[in-house]
């Protein structure tokens, strides 16, 4: 059999998209009308977008309008992925020996290299220091036929490795725990028909643990907990149980029950904390300030699952937020110091808890110190 012989670019192409993917979970981006180059992104890393460049490139001019392109693409991927600084690594490997480069490898959010060889990564430090292993990991015995295989099979293994955790992340999983939630809200204002007045009457909703700021001053504390089972009239009930059925499910399918659960009653608990700090000497009840804290979640969900969801992201999630929101300082008799404290805690603690395959140690960390931070400022306020 004859040997198939891999032109040299071709194998440098080869070892960096090995490298870029197996080594550090850069995925290919799909861009249409980009020829003879290739886009990864990572969004965790300190280069956003690597972008290989097989073009040549006879002179500066043509460099210049590769560079001129590559930032209005940039700013596309930037406007999708709602990512301020997308700090780009652009590698040239077809370079004419008319092209003055050293003008070139360092603009503002992007840097260039231009390489002949992957040994020649160690003419540029700034390489060096934010992929250390890039020139030992690329070293292969293997030629030809023998090093595409070996690579495409490697690459298509950690490709897998991808698609199993987003399958586990995004299938649907059957929302027990939103329908438990549901039910308790259903059944305590079943009950205060039963046992009391009914959901309207004052007595009753102090005597099932409505949020009161003078009885939480006065020790009270559970209300802040029970207040986001009580609900204030059908309507007030129909309207935050099908909102929880929507949201819930969705939340509970991408963090898992556990995790679901403690960021519904921390926000519910933190939404009526900055609640009853305004609340004077009026009374509030309903699980808002916990489903906001769920839209607070799913954001934070969504900027971290944003090359998948950035679409979804600006047009549904962060618009029904505002417009809740919105709705909240518009109709009267609506708690909406409960909706932004929910919200500002389900974000907080999402950070915390985690998103399975994304969320660092070092995020969980900083969410669990930003949440106390939260808490005891808000209680600091409130019994000053």
């Amino acid at each position: 059999m004859e040997e198939v012989v891999l032109e040299k670019n071709d194998e440098i192409v080869m070892k960096l998209l090995y490298f870029f993917i197996t080594e550090y979970s850069y995925s290919p981006i799909i861009l249409h009308g980009a020829k003879n180059e290739i886009w990864l992104e990572n969004l965790n890393s300190p280069y956003k977008i690597v972008r290989i460049v097989t073009n040549y490139i006879h002179n500066n001019e043509q460099l210049d309008f590769d560079l001129f392109k590559t930032k209005k693409i940039v700013g596309k991927i930037k406007k999708k992925t709602f990512t301020f600084n997308a700090n780009t690594l652009s590698i040239f490997v077809n370079l004419g020996e008319n092209v003055q480069f050293e003008n070139y490898i360092h603009n503002k959010n992007s840097d260039c290299a231009n390489i002949s060889d992957i040994e020649d990564f160690k003419k540029y430090s700034f390489v060096i220091e934010t992929f250390p292993t890039i020139t030992k990991t690329t070293k292969f015995k293997e030629k030809g036929l023998e090093l595409f295989t070996k690579i495409t099979a490697e690459i298509n293994s950690k490709n897998e490795v991808e698609q199993k955790r987003a399958e586990d992340i995004f299938k649907p999983k059957k929302p027990i725990i939103t329908y438990i939630l549901i039910a308790i809200n259903v059944l305590v204002f079943i009950l205060m028909y039963l046992f009391g007045s009914g959901s309207q009457n004052i007595s009753t909703l102090i005597n099932f643990g409505a949020n009161v700021s003078f009885f939480i001053k006065n020790g009270e504390y559970y209300r802040l907990f029970t207040a986001a089972f009580i609900h204030i009239g059908i309507i007030h009930l129909i309207f935050n149980m099908y909102v929880l059925y929507v949201i819930g499910s969705q939340i509970e399918s991408f963090y898992g029950k556990r995790k679901y659960l403690a960021i519904y009653i921390f926000s519910a608990i933190m939404g009526n904390l900055l609640s009853v700090l305004f609340l004077g000497n009026g009374i509030s009840a309903g699980a808002s300030g916990a489903i906001f804290g769920l839209f607070g979640a799913l954001l934070y969900f969504g900027y971290n699952y944003r090359v998948y969801l950035g679409t979804v992201m600006k047009s549904q999630i962060i618009p029904l937020i505002i417009l809740n929101l919105s709705m909240g300082f518009v109709i009267g008799g609506v708690d909406n110091l409960a909706h932004i404290g929910g919200l500002i805690a389900g974000t907080l603690i999402s950070m915390a808890v985690g998103i399975k395959y994304k969320t660092t140690k070092t995020d969980k960390i900083n969410g669990i110190v930003l949440s106390l931070i939260y808490f005891i400022f808000l209680c600091i306020m409130l019994f000053k």
